[in-house]
């Protein structure tokens, strides 16, 4: 089974990605990528409460996945890697070399230098362009907030927004 969603969620873990994404995944484990999570046993077990105890979670910072990644990846059990934001996961995209195939845009939310692209989806220009750049790499990005709506492309996002040429 696998890795078999990799998701940015400024949230990382909460109930869309347990109830929402995990139930019909019949999820086995979570992976949380996150430099400053990693190193903050506090942060780690706020996000374990949140977990029901047969899911298991991993914690790993960008170098410390990008090693472990065919691990999981052999792991038996459906699984779902989380980062907090789009640097990181093109952090991780970078460092495992074409590993990374599809990401979900899942959770990126309203802050002031950020544009309203979906609902649940507001990003800057750099973010935009920093998305480009995994695509160009080839790694398929969509936004989708739970399993039942229609991924939407990046190349959607782009169109809406007028910078379907910019890069």
């Amino acid at each position: 089974m696998a890795i078999e969603l990799y998701r940015i969620d400024d949230r990382l873990i909460h109930g869309q990605v347990i109830v929402g994404w995990g139930q019909p995944m019949n999820l086995g484990f979570l992976v949380l990528v996150d430099d400053e999570v990693a190193n903050s046993d506090w942060e780690q077990e706020l996000y374990r409460m949140g977990v029901p105890p047969e899911l298991d979670v991993f914690f790993a910072s960008v170098a410390e996945a990008s090693r472990k990644l065919d691990q999981w990846n052999r792991d038996k059990r459906p699984g779902i890697l989380l980062t907090a934001d789009i640097d990181t996961m093109a952090r991780l995209a970078g460092a495992t070399h074409a590993t990374i195939r599809a990401v979900n845009l899942g959770g990126i939310h309203h802050r002031a230098d950020r544009v309203e692209r979906l609902r649940y989806l507001y990003l800057t220009g750099g973010e935009l362009r920093a998305l480009q750049e995994l695509e160009r790499h080839g790694v398929e990005v969509t936004a989708r907030d739970v399993p039942a709506s229609r991924p939407i492309p990046l190349s959607a996002l782009l169109e809406a927004s007028g910078e379907a040429g910019a890069a």
